[in-house]
């Protein structure tokens, strides 16, 4: 281009010419940022914080499962220890369905034996308090108190005295506690055949959760 000859119309049209194409770079510019921050906010920042919810609740319950899995051996630990103590009163005590069936276990020794049950009676079961619980009225009595429940039974047995000797015999070796605390034994007058009443009281035990 020469200088010499150059007019004023010439630089203006230079100048718009320069002036365009900058505004064109930087309104393009401006619009790519434009575009990018409506694209961030309204596609890629949703994603990226439904992203971090997941992440996070991921965390938060492998954490929970390594508290449970903790839990679970402590607890599994707890078991191990009281399994032979429910094993051993599991034997000797009686559950609430055995009570209830008294009469049928006691007939079936009653029976092989000669013998006939009269009369099978169960009472209130009475609580036997644990160490160092003072005694009180049984509405004030909590679960945590009792060692476990005393169940008096009052019966009749009739027969000869060698078959009530006998069943007592097999009752004692069964695994359920069962003591006989009182006994009266009658001769039936007039019975060529030595028949006797046996009259008294036997006591069963049961453990607190199953009469409390």
């Amino acid at each position: 281009m020469d200088l010499k000859n150059i007019t004023m119309d010439d630089l203006k049209q230079k100048l718009a010419s320069v002036e365009k194409k900058t505004l064109i770079k930087f309104g393009s510019g401006f619009g790519a940022i434009v575009l990018f921050l409506i694209i961030y906010y309204i596609i890629l920042n949703p994603m990226v914080k439904e992203r971090k919810a997941k992440y996070n609740d991921k965390i938060l319950k492998q954490n929970e499962i390594a508290q449970f899995e903790n839990e679970i051996i402590t607890f599994k630990a707890r078991i191990k220890k009281m399994k032979p103590d429910f094993e051993k009163t599991s034997t000797l005590f009686h559950s609430k369905a055995e009570v209830e069936d008294l009469y049928q276990s006691l007939s079936k020794y009653a029976a092989v034996n000669g013998l006939v049950i009269s009369k099978i009676e169960k009472k209130k079961p009475k609580p036997v308090l644990k160490g160092g619980v003072t005694d009180q009225a049984e509405n004030n009595l909590t679960k945590e108190m009792v060692s476990y429940y005393k169940i008096p039974v009052d019966y009749e047995i009739k027969g000869n005295f060698l078959g009530y000797i006998k069943f007592k015999r097999a009752v004692s070796r069964q695994n359920k506690m069962l003591n006989f605390d009182k006994e009266t034994i009658s001769v039936v007058q007039n019975d060529s055949t030595g028949a006797i009443v046996a009259t008294g009281e036997l006591t069963i035990v049961g453990l607190p959760n199953e009469f409390f």
